[in-house]
């Protein structure tokens, strides 16, 4: 049986990482729907109870909910985890630079977007590029329901994304043959792997980071390289009529995707605030918490502490921090999978950190 290793990390470790933080410190933090900004929400969760020593609530929220509350600056939302721009830029303008009641970090780290299907399909069809979805005999493998047209999941409500991508579907020329698709993200993440399974063509809006790259074997198509002039986009939060005063018809520019705070925290919770202005992951920081989360069915909070802990306690980097986390998560001290810590000796930048990892990895597996 394996240890419970949320209870472990935080009983074991935060008399060690703790800092001191006045009591009354708190930060409500906003939960929006997808797996990459619950692992960033939990793992400022996580450093902000055990470094601080501050309290922690979580609060679910799509992006204009979190940021009117942010603006707000009551408390009820403090902190947007994963802000992509220019995709949510509707909300920067109007609380960051408008109303200049919201923070924007300034360590941000990259995302790439785009649309994807599986690498099978892709090779028996000679999918490569957006346009390819356009052709009737790929849209006839697409087609689920029968009603002559493909369908392609092109973002959950709510998702700024979402709205870029219902007008590229249409300025690509893809909509007598495509269907766009609003759902959850548990919806795509589960037709991915049932078209798999059954050899189905599917279609389906990706981007970097994100736990799929671990989870499917999936391939971004090729897009029209990124034309200002040809990128064009009004969101519903700047004009009722968004759609028809929107032109998008090249590939997204690279993104940053960054935290945001309301201003009001500072004057509540001034070491948090402080720690908020510091904080930065990497991209793969990012996918390897969202896969973990989302494909291995891990509590964010117990990945979130496991992860700090390797990084904080034994001093791992970052590589060797992520396959450590994995590597526990999975095994047993007793059935450690030898591939793994070879990968991990590999990424190591000294002999020191691989002792270090594996004293990590059996002691803390073992529960000791």
């Amino acid at each position: 049986m394996k240890p419970d290793f949320k209870s472990l990390t935080l009983a074991t470790f935060v008399s060690a990482l703790a800092l001191p933080a006045a009591a009354s410190e708190e930060v409500k933090i906003g939960v929006p729907s997808w797996t990459g900004a619950q692992a960033i929400a939990h793992v400022l969760g996580e450093i902000v109870t055990t470094r601080i020593g501050g309290q922690v609530e979580y609060v679910p929220g799509n992006n204009a909910t979190i940021f009117q509350a942010m603006d707000q600056g009551k408390g009820d939302i403090d902190v947007h985890p994963d802000v992509w721009l220019p995709n949510q830029e509707s909300f920067t303008k109007k609380y960051v630079d408008g109303a200049g009641t919201v923070t924007l970090s300034s360590n941000p780290y990259e995302g790439n977007q785009g649309f994807c299907v599986s690498k099978d399909f892709g090779t028996a069809n000679n999918i490569t590029d957006i346009a390819d979805l356009g052709r009737p005999d790929v849209a006839a493998l697409m087609d689920s329901d029968g009603n002559g047209k493909g369908e392609m999941w092109i973002g959950a409500p709510g998702w700024a994304s979402a709205n870029v991508n219902e007008v590229k579907v249409r300025d690509y020329g893809l909509l007598d043959f495509i269907e766009p698709i609003r759902a959850e993200e548990s919806v795509k993440t589960a037709r991915i792997k049932d078209s798999i399974a059954k050899g189905e063509g599917y279609a389906f809006y990706c981007y970097k980071p994100h736990a799929v790259w671990f989870m499917f074997d999936v391939e971004m198509l090729t897009e029209p390289t990124y034309d200002p002039e040809k990128y064009v986009m009004v969101q519903p939060s700047d004009d009722p009529d968004w759609y028809n005063k929107s032109m998008v018809a090249s590939k997204d520019a690279l993104k940053e995707v960054q935290i945001a705070w309301s201003n009001s925290l500072a004057d509540r919770s001034p070491a948090i605030a402080e720690f908020f202005a510091n904080f930065s992951l990497t991209a793969d920081d990012v996918s390897q918490l969202a896969f973990e989360i989302s494909a291995k069915g891990k509590d964010p909070g117990e990945v979130a502490a496991l992860d700090s802990a390797m990084r904080n306690q034994w001093g791992l980097g970052p590589a060797s921090a992520r396959l450590a986390t994995e590597v526990v998560l999975d095994e047993t001290a007793a059935g450690l999978d030898l591939h793994l810590l070879l990968r991990a000796f590999q990424r190591a930048t000294s002999e020191d950190e691989r002792k270090r990892f594996l004293a990590a990895v059996f002691t803390v597996a073992a529960g000791d």
